[in-house]
């Protein structure tokens, strides 16, 4: 496959002339409002529910025009095409790339390989939902004859961070009484606190792994057969765990019963798989309703991005990552959610973002010539405005700001003052955009209270977090990373740099077993030298 070096393009090189002139006539915020009445209005899109302010971005109607161009010439609107209608895209894994079929209206055909998966993927949601009513019923038993009270979820990555993050953010619809928890890290002390307070003859673990490999999942999930073998015997401690996988043989060798299975495709990347099986927990937390609803919600930024994917907002949105990252030279880009339960939205987002489009070649292999996905960061405002905010406004690197905020409180959250504080914390939000924007300078010409402004920002803002609400978020950041890797040329979607680690720790733990005298394998000087340390740490 021969891709385009898009940087040897006409677009490319008319965009950094662009760029050239806006930074030589130092493009000015303030005076592009000041010469446009209507730029607010004309800036601000809408998908769904979502209300996106992009105003105040570093750029023109002639920016936007540009950067057009640029995604015509890579070709952006065919390769999302290519995605939704199952073309192999993931060339580096000759498979599919279709999350957005996981949400598709019902009836919806969707075909790969010649083959329709859109009943596969009905079937499947239709036995989450079961499972989940069983759950919730009491029908569904322990090996005990008892009921189930918590679920754990063992997964890691894709396994985890999305539906983890769903969880808390719907924290106002969790229902059914059962009480859920994740873990992802191997570290021991992670299953431990989740383990903590709960009856092995009540708790049932969901294992989450696409290819039922994953070395940390599976060695939680061990723990976690152990722990409960330790109470309910081998035998019944088997009835405690489900499976959500693409290798079936391998769930089952490991010992769950074959009708507590449930599938994923290898089709589906972890890192875009909340809404498959993968989300069974979260289901379960939720309840079957409210997950279809969140499924709905991402369906409508789907069906806006292909009703015309190249006037789409995540489109717009992708581009102007792309423009800052190459063409100004930004290196990093904050996301502050103003919503106490979207904490993890930024985490979930940095896997999304950094492992899809963190590459260094393009798709036929060769070099990347120029900078790929920026480093995604972030935290709570408030809670941000008092640790980072002051690098955002005063600090020498420039680095653009999403921020997202509800214009209602959470509808479980009551007590004094509920609406007066959440006005604070809007206000807060809208007041940190703007001056981040436009700055000040003090009366008096004091530098130290100067904020040079100029530096941008996204505000996205919805009625209240809702799971429709959060659908929609969740699609709108998974096809603005499209957009981005498709200017680029690079495949968004494997992950070599993350196999190599795992390759290099099942070498290095057999030395770490094996004491002092080591298993004879060869490492780097440095790795040796750990290793020497490790073990004479641990004979203190």
């Amino acid at each position: 496959m021969v891709s385009t070096d898009i940087t040897a393009t006409a677009e490319w090189a008319a965009l950094t002339r662009h760029v050239g002139e806006l930074q030589a006539g130092r493009v000015d915020l303030a005076a592009l409002f000041e010469g446009d009445a209507d730029r607010a209005g004309r800036c601000t899109s809408t998908v769904g529910d979502l209300i996106i302010d992009w105003s105040r971005h570093l750029v023109t109607d002639e920016t936007v025009e540009l950067l057009g161009a640029l995604a015509d010439r890579a070709g952006v609107a065919e390769r999302i095409e290519a995605m939704v209608t199952g073309e192999p895209i993931n060339v580096t894994d000759g498979r599919a790339v279709l999350h957005t079929a996981l949400r598709a209206r019902s009836g919806h055909s969707v075909m790969t390989g010649g083959v329709d998966v859109a009943p596969v993927i009905a079937a499947e949601h239709e036995r989450m939902g079961a499972f989940v009513r069983a759950l919730v019923s009491g029908e569904r038993r322990t090996a005990t004859g008892r009921g189930v009270r918590a679920v754990v979820n063992l997964g890691i990555g894709g396994s985890q961070l999305g539906p983890s993050m769903a969880f808390e953010a719907l924290a106002a619809f969790r229902s059914g009484g059962i009480e859920c928890r994740f873990v992802s890290n191997i570290d021991p002390a992670a299953l431990a606190a989740a383990l903590h307070g709960l009856d092995p003859a009540e708790t049932l673990f969901v294992v989450v792994s696409k290819g039922f490999a994953t070395a940390e999942t599976l060695a939680n999930a061990r723990a976690a057969r152990a722990w409960a073998a330790s109470v309910l015997g081998d035998v019944a401690a088997r009835r405690h765990f489900v499976a959500v996988t693409a290798n079936r043989a391998a769930a089952i060798e490991f010992g769950i019963e074959p009708d507590d299975v449930f599938a994923t495709w290898d089709w589906v990347g972890g890192r875009f798989s909340m809404a498959s099986a993968a989300g069974l927990t979260l289901m379960t937390a939720i309840g079957e309703e409210n997950f279809e609803a969140m499924l709905s919600g991402m369906r409508i930024v789907d069906e806006h991005v292909a009703a015309a994917p190249g006037a789409s907002v995540p489109m717009l949105l992708g581009l102007l990552s792309v423009w800052y990252r190459n063409f100004w030279g930004f290196q990093t880009r904050a996301v502050v959610p103003y919503s106490q339960r979207l904490r993890l939205f930024g985490v979930w987002l940095q896997q999304v973002i950094m492992e899809s489009n963190g590459k260094q070649v393009r798709l036929d292999g060769s070099p990347l010539s120029c900078e790929s996905a920026e480093v995604v960061w972030g935290g709570v405002g408030t809670d941000s405005q008092h640790s980072f905010h002051q690098l955002l406004h005063q600090g020498t690197t420039v680095v653009p700001v999403d921020f997202v905020v509800m214009a209602r409180p959470d509808p479980d959250v009551g007590g004094e003052g509920v609406i007066e504080r959440h006005e604070a914390l809007v206000a807060n939000c809208f007041a940190q955009a703007a001056a981040l924007a436009f700055g000040t300078q003090p009366a008096d010409g004091d530098p130290h209270r100067a904020l040079p402004g100029n530096r941008p920002s996204t505000v996205v803002l919805a009625p209240s977090l809702t799971p429709s609400v959060l659908g929609q978020l969740i699609a709108l950041y998974e096809h603005q990373t499209v957009v981005q890797g498709a200017v680029w040329g690079i495949n968004s979607f494997d992950q070599f740099g993350v196999e190599r680690g795992k390759t290099l720790a099942d070498a290095i733990v057999q030395d770490l077993r094996s004491g002092p005298s080591g298993s004879g394998a060869s490492h780097d000087p440095s790795t040796e030298s750990l290793l020497t340390h490790y073990h004479r740490l641990q004979q203190r």
